[in-house]
């Protein structure tokens, strides 16, 4: 029973390390917390394109250090993002005492510095291990699925939400 609840709470930890390691790529910017993004990542850890999409565009990178580096280049001067959301579903995550694999399925919305946005998905495959007593990514492995240009996001369009009338408009 303390196997299974430490598990759970292991796989709980898990998930959250990944929901800020998302919401921060969200935000790169200068006010972005480098040296708690990088604390997300063990010492040695990979963080890769896969296929041949994102392992040309992405390449791989060994090494917390390297992964900061890579990641502080999205900031600026100019942030890479205008805007930035990434979505996560199709979780799976399997925990053996002190390391962890764990798979989803990320949708990624983007407008970029320039104006352009897109839309596309990934596969992540991603390691973890327990690292000084926290769970940290020891290898990230992202694979694109799609991607396609969209015209924007944001439509200043008004909400429709129903009146007092029954009126749906």
């Amino acid at each position: 029973m303390l196997a299974r609840l430490a598990d759970l709470e292991a796989e709980g930890r898990i998930r959250r390390l990944m929901a800020r390691y998302m919401e921060l790529c969200d935000h790169l910017d200068a006010s972005t917390p480098m040296d708690e993004l990088g604390a997300l990542f063990a010492e040695d850890a990979t963080w890769s394109g896969k296929g041949a999409r994102y392992g040309a565009s992405f390449g791989a990178h060994r090494g917390r250090a390297a992964i900061v580096a890579m990641l502080d280049r999205y900031r600026g001067p100019v942030p890479h993002f205008a805007m930035n959301a990434h979505f996560l579903c199709s979780e799976s995550i399997h925990v053996t005492g002190e390391t962890a694999h764990g798979s989803w399925m990320m949708l990624q919305t983007s407008t970029y510095a320039d104006g352009r946005s897109d839309l596309r998905s990934a596969r992540l495959e991603v390691g973890f291990i327990v690292e000084d007593g926290a769970w940290r990514i020891g290898s990230f492995e992202t694979e694109n699925l799609f991607s396609r240009p969209v015209t924007g996001w944001d439509n200043p369009a008004e909400i429709p939400v129903p009146t007092d009338q029954g009126d749906p408009s």
